[in-house]
């Protein structure tokens, strides 16, 4: 049989992948072929084509943002999240395969499309999803702009913004450009992902009017949600005459929805949400010793809990709404040591205490020193689906440390991801060596209770996997 696939999730780094490689690998082993198209960071690869979806038998969405649904009208669609494809890819692909075939042929195209694009705001499951669409667009500038101000800060200096037209005030100011832009981007997607494109306007505009009146990462949360749910109901409740409908895309909706919300973002959201902004950036720079400590631990048990799941995708949002153009952010420091703890404890454990593993997890613990490195805290995710009542309490034990320490040291953090690796540059991260002495003691933390809880793979045991895997690739 021939399936297609999409996978996407928030940030379309890692569950996208993994989520592609496991329907890959379960629909060889049940004897199927199947295409799978991931919807990444860098754009959309192995894209489905008409003759796939022509010859397909069944198809399947394993998707956390929004995906275009109409280019498969009249077909059934199995939609799951993300990471329903990495833990269980072949009931899955079952599903998929015994799903009702398609639609009749003479049913008018048109209501096909418009029956899809219903089904598909029904089915998402409300605000999360629509948040997570736009913190994936707006991740990118948020990386960007980060590394490009670090970039700025190591080429000119700390004061780099003193010397107009030096390539590091270039890159300093390219960077902050970035990150101006990545508030009206997440409005503009939160509003996308609820009402398509003719929400990208007003959405657009909400997210600006809150990067420039204070109401920043809360502003244009609201401003997205207010727009989107605008423009459904001005789509809904306001008809024109069939001789004038071509006007709302581009003149009504456009009009109507940004005129609202400029004076939505002006006299409603503007000064109460720049308030509780103020209100809670003066907590968080009150915040030291115990109290900073208790908030850094509170993160770490976030990022490993589900290893980029909602609540772990919660805190990495929260933290970057904390992160200013040439400022370190403590919480940003401590989300992303916690979140690097997960496979980096994982990976020592392997190397520690090699008789608790099989040999396939002996090399999956390999990749998990870059992974973890890397702070892709989803190379936990293999470790965790097998054995998740040892492995989660022990990720989070050691990410709750790493956080906690790393509050507690000050450790600051001027760009939102890069792992280690942006640690090599100068100026990106205060209080370094405390900060590196945090990561190592989550990361140990991790492999010692895990090394301790973990019970050992007897010979025989692992001697029958690798054998059922041998079998199983002979049998393909």
């Amino acid at each position: 049989m021939k399936l297609v696939a999409i996978t996407s999730c928030p940030t379309g780094i890692a569950h996208t992948y993994m989520a592609a490689e496991a329907l890959q690998v379960a629909a060889k082993a049940m004897g199927h072929n199947i295409k799978v198209e991931t919807q990444g960071s860098v754009g959309a690869e192995n894209v489905i084509t008409e003759q796939d979806l022509r010859e397909a038998d069944g198809i399947i969405i394993a998707a956390d943002t929004k995906v275009d649904k109409s280019r498969f009208a009249g077909r059934s669609i199995i939609e799951v999240p993300v990471k329903e494809a990495i833990r269980d890819p072949k009931e899955l692909i079952n599903r998929a395969l015994s799903a009702q075939p398609a639609a009749p042929a003479n049913v008018d195209l048109t209501e096909q499309v418009n029956q899809i694009k219903a089904e598909e705001k029904e089915s998402r499951s409300g605000i999360y999803k629509h948040l997570m669409t736009g913190v994936s667009f707006m991740i990118p500038f948020v990386v960007a702009g980060g590394l490009l101000i670090a970039l700025g800060f190591a080429i000119g200096g700390i004061y780099v913004f003193d010397h107009p037209g030096s390539i590091g005030e270039t890159l300093f100011t390219t960077g902050k450009s970035a990150f101006a832009l990545m508030i009206p981007i997440l409005g503009a997607y939160i509003a996308y992902s609820i009402a398509d494109r003719p929400a990208l306007v007003p959405g657009m505009i909400g997210g600006y009017f809150a990067s420039t009146n204070g109401s920043g990462f809360l502003g244009a949360l609201l401003a997205g949600f207010a727009a989107g749910y605008l423009v459904l109901a001005i789509k809904k409740y306001l008809k024109l005459p069939k001789t004038m409908q071509g006007l709302m895309p581009i003149l009504i909706i456009p009009l109507l929805s940004a005129a609202v919300m400029g004076l939505l973002m002006v006299y409603v959201v503007g000064e109460p949400v720049a308030f509780v902004n103020k209100a809670l950036a003066d907590w968080l720079n009150s915040l030291n010793g115990t109290n900073a400590a208790i908030l850094g631990i509170i993160l770490g048990l976030m990022q490993a809990f589900d290893m980029g799941g909602p609540v772990n995708k919660a805190a990495y949002a929260f933290a970057t709404s904390t992160l200013v153009p040439g400022h370190a952010s403590p919480i940003m420091a401590a989300v992303m040591a916690a979140g690097m703890v997960p496979p980096l404890g994982i990976a020592l454990s392997t190397v520690l205490a090699k008789r608790k593993y099989t040999a396939a997890e002996k090399e999956a613990g390999k990749a998990c020193w870059a992974l973890g490195a890397s702070f892709i805290t989803e190379g936990a995710i293999p470790f965790a689906a097998t054995d998740p009542l040892r492995v989660i309490p022990s990720i989070m034990a050691g990410s709750a440390v790493a956080g906690g320490l790393s509050m507690a040291f000050g450790a600051g953090l001027a760009v939102p991801h890069g792992g280690v690796w942006v640690l090599l540059i100068p100026n990106v991260v205060t209080q370094l060596v405390p900060y590196i002495i945090a990561i190592l003691a989550g990361t140990a933390v991790t492999a010692g209770i895990l090394s301790f809880v973990k019970k050992n793979v007897s010979v025989s045991s692992d001697a029958k996997i690798q054998y059922e895997n041998v079998q199983g690739e002979l049998k393909l």
